[in-house]
């Protein structure tokens, strides 16, 4: 019999947004709700520490700074694609997270007066990005791991990796989670639920992704009934490092670093004018591949990549040093260049999915019981284009609206309780279906081939053609991908879970692919060459992509606008 774990609530994912839920769920629920914080990782090696460059939140409206401006500049960001009530709640509610977090121990950046510090990012019309040198995400993680520890009712599952959602009439009743350090199955049973496994940008080769960021969550939840929402929009980042795809913060060009082509030119003048190199994302990463296309760029000898240069040698060895410590590390040791004598070699990079998990400003789910936060989550704000220090802001805001919305309907509930027939049955598919299957094909290949579609017909231009061929290429590989296991050990069987996180890859990459090709229109992130125009008339309106056999099934849901009116986007 499969041993059966009660909590009464179950959170899948231990970055920012999961410890961020687990926090208030103890705290709303004054310790008396047991929660079960379950990650296919140690929590401290979750993603998010990986974040460089800022927070944002409006904390200076005495030097002209406003949340109405906040609202204004995300909406604009997301072309128009932002649901504007989410996002007024998000801008309102993020301040105090910023304050919240200084009393736990967040050691931000200050003024030379004290005073927590703010920089520029793209898309901003005020600094606003509050952050930590450059290593916002580690400190805000270990600010919040340290939390966790002083409530006695989270109980960590690290290195657990789970494997379905338990869903009884459209009720979540928990999930079934094999113990990494033994290749055990158990089920944990939970009278809410919050999914908060991060996004899906392990779906690319060049990616600033961790490799253990696959979509798990998503596919856990799509097929579970749950909607995915606007899968298509996958943001690039302007600056990832060549070749390793590793993050150079957009705080570098907050701080004044500047992108050139191999003529030397500050090429945002021609498409930015304004903001030049803190345009938005989008913006930002098709002005650098139209002048990589247009011979513009440069190559790199070894790696053969075509990239541009990111200068930052006018900011000084000082302040490069004070503000842009980690970055410097990074590109020492990963290009052996030092930032302060040399430009260093960039081009746009896979950083983060605008779609997930569908929810409302309360992070609920369309499944009763169960709630999602962080990037796993659409809400929508970021809409097809997020603004940089969004991201780890979202995770604070709609972290904390899960945890609490979890602990209220704990409060009172019966402990589910889960028939060993539905555990035997995902014990059935995993072991032997999987486990102890039977093919030729090598997962990794089938895995690096899957990164490759994504690469060369879902980047920062797409096209009909393209996608077309990307999603023929994608179901074939899935029709011969075997599930099948070498490794035949039952305790820390990594080759195991890289063979089950293939069907969350196959799930998520097709959505973005069919998504993509059935949206007929250029929009934030999704740039089509075929339509190069926004079509309001038309695709003003949020895809949602339902499990089913055959392949995804789209419907479609209105924007909500309060205030602001579509506009062309200007920067």
């Amino acid at each position: 019999m499969t041993e059966v774990l009660s909590y009464d609530i179950i959170i899948v994912g231990s970055g920012i947004a999961g410890l961020r839920a687990a926090i208030e769920a103890a705290r709303v629920s004054k310790e008396e709700c047991s929660i079960a914080v379950i990650t296919k990782v140690q929590a401290m090696r979750s993603h998010s520490v990986s974040a460089e460059g800022g927070t944002a939140a409006v904390l200076y409206p005495e030097k002209g700074d406003s949340v109405e401006s906040h609202i204004f500049d995300t909406i604009k960001g997301s072309d128009y694609l932002a649901d504007q009530d989410a996002v007024e709640f998000f801008a309102k509610a993020m301040p105090s997270e910023i304050y919240l977090l200084e009393h736990w121990g967040m050691p931000w950046s200050r003024t030379e007066d004290g005073r927590i510090a703010q920089r520029n990012f793209g898309g901003y019309s005020f600094p606003r990005a509050t952050f930590a040198a450059d290593r916002v995400g580690f400190f805000e993680m270990q600010t919040l791991y340290d939390t966790t520890r002083k409530f006695d009712n989270i109980h960590f599952f690290q290195e657990w990796y789970v494997t379905s959602l338990i869903i009884d009439h459209g009720v979540f009743r928990g999930v079934t989670a094999i113990d990494l350090k033994s290749g055990d199955l158990s089920a944990f049973s939970g009278k809410a639920g919050i999914v908060a496994t991060g996004g899906a940008g392990r779906l690319y080769r060049f990616a600033t992704y961790g490799y253990s960021s696959t979509p798990d969550g998503l596919s856990l939840a799509y097929r579970a009934g749950a909607p995915i929402e606007d899968m298509e929009f996958v943001q690039f980042h302007p600056t990832g490092l060549i070749p390793s795809g590793v993050l150079i913060t957009e705080g570098a060009r907050g701080d004044g670093a500047v992108l050139i082509n191999s003529k030397g030119e500050r090429f945002m003048k021609k498409y930015a004018p304004e903001k030049m190199d803190l345009a938005s994302r989008d913006v930002v990463s098709r002005a650098m591949i139209t002048e990589i296309q247009e011979a513009r760029g440069l190559k790199d000898p070894v790696s053969g990549m075509e990239h541009l240069l990111l200068d930052l040698r006018h900011l000084g060895a000082e302040k490069i040093k004070e503000r842009l410590s980690a970055i410097r590390e990074i590109a020492i040791k990963f290009k052996g260049i030092d930032p302060i004598d040399d430009p260093l070699p960039v081009r746009p990079v896979c950083h983060y999915t605008m779609g997930g998990i569908k929810t409302n400003v309360r992070a609920e789910t369309p499944i009763v019981g169960l709630w999602s936060a962080g990037e796993a989550a659409c809400v929508s704000i970021n809409g097809a284009n997020r603004l940089g220090a969004n991201s780890t802001a979202e995770c604070l805001v709609f972290g904390a609206q899960a945890g609490a919305g979890a602990a209220a309907r704990a409060h009172g509930q019966l402990t589910a309780n889960i028939e060993q027939e539905a555990i035997g049955k995902e014990a059935k598919r995993l072991f032997d279906g999987i486990f102890h299957g039977s093919g030729s094909e090598n997962p990794y290949e089938i895995h690096n081939t899957v990164q490759m579609i994504m690469d060369r017909y879902a980047y920062v231009y797409r096209s009909g053609e393209g996608l077309e061929a990307g999603l023929k290429e994608l179901r074939e590989l899935r029709s011969r991908a075997y599930r099948h296991v070498d490794d035949q050990a039952k305790e820390y069987n990594t080759n195991f879970v890289n063979v089950l996180e293939l069907d969350a890859m196959f799930d998520m990459a097709e959505i973005v692919l069919a998504g993509g090709l059935a949206r007929n229109e250029s929009r934030g992130a999704h740039s089509r060459v075929d339509f190069p125009k926004r079509d309001d008339p038309n695709w003003l309106k949020h895809t949602l992509a339902y499990w089913a056999p055959q392949g995804p099934r789209f419907e479609y849901a209105p924007v909500t606008i309060t205030k602001y009116t579509p506009a062309e986007r200007h920067y």
